[in-house]
């Protein structure tokens, strides 16, 4: 892959239906059965969190510990051979962000980059996996979506949390060029429906976030009757932990 190489990452068709951490049905979450089985569900995209493990490997996990399983350990302080001993469940273990894009090589993975040490092992792994046409990468926190997104050119990237909170109030104030200024360089913002209790994700949001061409994904929607009513409002994806359900709402909406 060259530098020029264009981006797939949203080539595909609409909605787009993100396996949000895979889909946990049987599997762990955020491992490779979980994504086998988002796969199978149907899911356009796999959405992903990476950190980095004590020897420099981005790591997939949500949470920066292993409180989940019982342990007082972080993520950060096990090697990647270590991680990979742990046992998940139903014979998972942790997986490299290297391997995950490895193993399914055709695959749209979204990618959470989770610490400020995590930036570089993800882009190095991204790189060796020659995926930067099929991935997007974010952040919460924008000096680390910056970072990650200057390690890879023409790589696509959605907006952090500071450039959501102020293309809101942009939109609020209907200044589309301060919108599409706080945007630049951004695909998708990625939003909750609320939060807390301000709604961000209105019809007006949506059609401006398309004046300035930029994708309305919303997180996290499990309800079937709330993924119906969001795609009838215009919403271009659903981040979901039940990719089956949204694959079935998709449908019927069609």
């Amino acid at each position: 892959m060259t530098d020029s190489t264009p981006s797939v990452f949203l080539a595909g068709p609409y909605p787009r239906v993100f396996a949000h951490r895979g889909l946990a049905q049987g599997a762990p979450e955020n491992t490779l059965l979980a994504f086998v089985k988002a796969l199978a569900s149907g899911a356009t995209h796999l959405e992903t969190d990476v950190h980095v493990s004590l020897d420099g490997i981005a790591v997939i996990s949500h949470d920066p510990d292993l409180s989940r399983l019982g342990r007082d350990l972080r993520i950060d302080q096990l090697t990647m051979a270590e991680l990979k001993r742990i046992n998940l469940g139903d014979g998972q273990s942790f997986t490299s962000l290297s391997d995950a894009l490895e193993a399914f090589p055709t695959a749209l993975f979204n990618i959470d980059v989770k610490t400020d040490a995590s930036a570089e092992p993800a882009a190095r792994a991204i790189l060796e996996q020659r995926a930067t046409d099929r991935v997007l990468v974010t952040s919460f926190n924008e000096q680390r979506r910056r970072r990650v997104v200057n390690l890879l050119p023409n790589v696509v990237s959605s907006a952090s949390s500071v450039l959501v909170a102020q293309a809101v109030t942009a939109t609020s104030l209907g200044l589309t060029q301060a919108v599409r200024r706080a945007l630049r360089g951004c695909v998708a913002v990625q939003v909750p429906e609320r939060q807390g209790p301000i709604r961000i994700v209105t019809g007006r949001f949506i059609a401006m976030m398309h004046r300035v061409n930029v994708e309305v994904h919303v997180w996290t929607v499990n309800d079937p009757i709330d993924m119906v009513r969001l795609l009838e409002l215009g919403v271009d994806g659903l981040v979901t932990d039940r990719t089956d359900l949204a694959v079935s709402a998709s449908t019927r909406r069609a």
